[in-house]
């Protein structure tokens, strides 16, 4: 597996750290974002390969941010995957710019599989 580096973007300072260990051990590269002001700011500095991005957030929300991705055309290089609690947000319009959509648990087995689908995904197109 190359190291790919992956971005979570998450207000909770605990989901930072439990999901950034998982994630670590399965090899990846994790980077850390507290809220979408820093999210915005390492995506735009930092070379990102994927963003796992919270929706409810203090300040602006996770959608604003997959929003303002989009505008930008950045979006189209950098999968993400929506991670939230509520799932009710599947529905919303800014939503469906999403890669994918994940309801946050204490099993991490699904968002695992959908990194590695969306990273193999991301490879074979570029």
């Amino acid at each position: 597996m190359a190291n790919y580096r992956i971005l979570l973007v998450d207000d909770e300072p605990d989901i930072r750290l439990f999901y950034g260990e998982v994630l670590r051990r399965e090899g990846y590269d994790v980077i850390t974002a507290e809220n979408a002001e820093e999210a915005l700011y390492k995506i735009s500095t930092e070379p990102i390969d994927l963003v796992i991005l919270d929706i409810k957030m203090k300040g602006k929300s996770g959608l604003e941010v997959l929003e303002n991705l989009e505008k930008e055309k950045k979006k189209k290089d950098i999968p993400v995957i929506l991670f939230t609690a509520y799932s009710s947000y599947q529905d919303e319009y800014t939503a469906w710019f999403a890669d994918a959509y994940v309801v946050k648990s204490g099993d991490p087995t699904e968002l695992k599989n959908e990194i590695k689908r969306l990273l193999k995904k991301k490879e074979a197109s570029e």
